[in-house]
């Protein structure tokens, strides 16, 4: 009996170790998602400072992505062979130094730091991702990989709301950026004490039994795999392609058309004033904000990931032609840019599909592909759709609303492709695994 009662605290206490785990990982991926967006508030200070345009600044600040999309990959790999107690506090160092070096205005040690950001920034999502679905049951699997979303945007939001009012006040851009460098030093070492160990990780639940690949021998499943079959592996299943490929469409309208011409296109083509321009389109991140951890919830409520994918994808689709060709002045105010944000929230589901689609002891692999393709897709499409823009326009400064629609009514054929696609993924929602074959 006190065997029994011994081993019950025990198993408690790991639980809530792995929480705590979880929590300050998640938080740290708060905290990186308001470095990414920061500079955004503080352009003049940072282009006197540097010596460079706005557009100068623009390209210093993008190395950030730079830094970010080719270590999705190597985050990925390193948490299937490290496991997270070993790489992620790196990562949180690496974030805090790249913050240090920035504020010290020297543009080649600035431009070093960005990059560092953006390089240990990544294993902030991939090792929040691989903690939820490695060490809680996989029924909750999709609402904790939305919850951990929930703190990335809520970051890129106070990066910009928070911080706007704080450089307003006169605070020095510099101190700002010291600051941030030592929270991520002290987050580094809280990360070390608080991740368990790999042999304390706790092995895939029972409700979601080890998925063996194709042409996987008995024994490749209770061994590590080696980095190279990982991504052989993942890669060569088409399941994980069109995840990549969902996933990128879905985040397209938010990271590109919101988060960069939003504003401008409800002052150009919409004729809102700035401030409110400004206030419609931030709904749409606080739609993220909502929308995946809401829709991950509903997803494992339900034991399937398709029909919330499709189903919020033509939400989305709906939302998107409105904004672009409907009359936004007939529905209350801000109702579009907040639904719009919420069922975009989708796009992190493929995250936890790509998982259940692939070996569980290729998890930490998996996350980090499906970021890199979803990443990889947005960034080479943002400069496409600004050189559309400007050459359907003419290059002129004042840019009319048949412009914004010549221009971004691909965005609803994407959306489109990504519910068609949809229907192609295999169902691997908890419901699916439980049902008689």
């Amino acid at each position: 009996m006190h065997e029994s009662a011994a081993a019950t605290d025990s198993r408690s206490s790991a639980m809530r170790a792995i929480v705590a785990a979880w929590l300050v990982t998640a938080l740290y991926y708060f905290y990186q998602y308001a470095l990414r967006s920061a500079p955004a508030v503080m352009m003049p200070q940072l282009s006197d400072a540097f010596g460079l345009t706005t557009m100068g600044v623009a390209s210093l600040v993008g190395l950030f992505y730079y830094g970010y999309s080719p270590f999705s990959l190597v985050a990925g790999a390193a948490m299937d062979t490290l496991g997270p107690r070993r790489v992620v506090p790196i990562g949180a160092a690496a974030v805090g130094v790249g913050a240090l070096l920035f504020a010290t205005g020297n543009q080649t040690l600035a431009s070093a730091g960005r990059l560092l950001q953006g390089a240990g920034g990544v294993f902030a999502l991939v090792g929040a991702a691989y903690i939820a679905t490695t060490n809680f049951p996989a029924s909750r699997a999709a609402t904790l990989i939305g919850a951990t979303q929930m703190f990335g945007m809520a970051g890129g939001s106070a990066g910009q709301f928070v911080v706007g009012p704080i450089i307003a006040r006169g605070v020095p851009w510099q101190a700002f950026w010291a600051v941030m460098g030592g929270i991520g030093l002290v987050m580094s070492v809280a990360l070390y004490v608080l991740l368990p160990a790999r042999d304390e990780r706790r092995t895939p639940n029972a409700e979601r039994p080890p998925m063996k690949a194709e042409g996987q021998s008995p024994k490749a499943e209770t061994s590590r795999p080696g980095v190279l079959h990982a991504f052989a592996t993942v890669f060569r299943n088409p399941q994980s392609i069109l995840c990549g490929m969902i996933a990128g469409l879905l985040f397209i309208p938010t990271t590109i058309f919101d988060m960069v011409w939003g504003v401008r296109f409800l002052q150009d083509a919409r004729g809102f004033e700035y401030g409110d321009a400004v206030l419609r389109s931030s709904l749409v991140p606080l739609g993220w904000i909502i929308g995946c951890p809401l829709l991950g919830f509903i997803s494992d409520r339900i034991g399937r990931r398709k029909p919330v994918i499709a189903g919020s994808g033509l939400v989305l689709l709906a939302c998107l032609g409105w904004i672009l060709y409907g009359r936004i002045d007939v529905l209350p105010p801000y109702v579009l840019g907040l639904v719009a944000g919420i069922a975009s929230g989708a796009a992190m589901l493929p995250y936890t599909v790509i998982k259940e689609a692939n070996p569980p002891e290729m998890s930490g692999t998996s996350t980090g592909v499906v970021n890199f393709l979803n990443f990889t897709f947005s960034a080479l499409l943002g400069p496409v759709f600004g050189w559309i823009l400007l050459g359907v326009s003419g290059g002129g400064g004042t840019m009319t609303l048949s412009h914004y629609q010549a221009t971004f009514y691909p965005l609803l054929y994407g959306v489109a492709l990504a519910v068609v696609l949809t229907f192609l993924l295999r169902e691997t929602g908890p419901a699916a695994r439980r049902a008689p074959r």
